[in-house]
């Protein structure tokens, strides 16, 4: 899929009450859409023991996001293609991919349908990240869980895709956290540095970024790769950054 930008602890239970009631509350705002899950990522992680290093972007998000456990899978998107037929047939069908209407139920809730059976859905992704957007809310209407939470659960589940960590790092641009969107797409590209359709939504996201220079490279690799799309040239050439590949 080739993601456009128009397509895109003391010994004393008192002592102990109160981290817990705090993380209560940091849950309920971020539920009301007012803390982000990076805060809630970094209040649990300062509890965290200090020789054990986050496994996700999201560390100890697990009690907010869920555990992956599923009645129909989890299942890999980019290998288990057999299990597909039956979620994007009743879940994830072209009306829903468009978040023109739901197919067995709301929008976000097909969409939620999908990832929890396939957490690394590239499309389902997308779809949620824009249906978050439009709705302007972090959990949108008939979804388990925040927006977020399906990149978190993703990674978690397979932390070698690298087609998820660029998506993830688009969602990031659009919350303006630049620093994280960065490391989002360098993982990316170090997981793999070959496929054109990574190289090229990182292209975009440098363009999200406005690091024209490194958009520009990754571009050029991914025509060279065989990309046909024409929008992340048109993207630099508006910017006046596009120039043609030397030799």
């Amino acid at each position: 899929m080739y993601l456009q930008p128009s397509e895109r602890c003391v010994n004393s239970s008192r002592a102990s009450a109160r981290p817990r009631e705090a993380m209560r509350i940091a849950l309920r705002w971020i539920l009301a859409g007012s803390l982000s899950l990076a805060a809630f990522a970094a209040a649990a992680q300062d509890r965290a023991p200090a020789d054990e290093p986050p496994s996700t972007p999201l560390p100890r998000a697990v009690g907010l996001c869920g555990e992956l456990g599923n009645a129909y899978g989890p299942f890999d998107y980019r290998t288990d293609k057999n299990k597909l037929g039956v979620v994007e047939a009743f879940h994830f069908t072209p009306s829903v991919e468009n978040l023109q209407h739901g197919k067995s139920g709301s929008l976000g809730g097909d969409l939620d349908y999908t990832l929890r059976a396939f957490p690394n859905h590239h499309r389902a992704l997308y779809a949620m990240m824009r249906l978050g957007e439009r709705s302007g809310t972090s959990t949108a209407h008939g979804a388990h869980f925040p927006v977020e939470c399906y990149f978190e659960r993703a990674i978690r589940f397979r932390p070698d895709d690298a087609q998820v960590h660029a998506l993830y790092g688009f969602f990031l641009v659009k919350g303006k956290r630049l620093d994280e969107a960065r490391k989002q797409f360098e993982a990316a590209e170090k997981l793999d540095p070959q496929d054109p359709q990574v190289l090229y939504n990182i292209g975009l996201g440098y363009a999200d970024l406005k690091d024209y220079d490194k958009s520009l490279q990754y571009a050029h690799k991914a025509y060279k790769a065989g990309v046909r799309f024409g929008g992340l040239r048109e993207r630099l050439q508006q910017a006046g950054r596009w120039r043609d590949a030397s030799g």
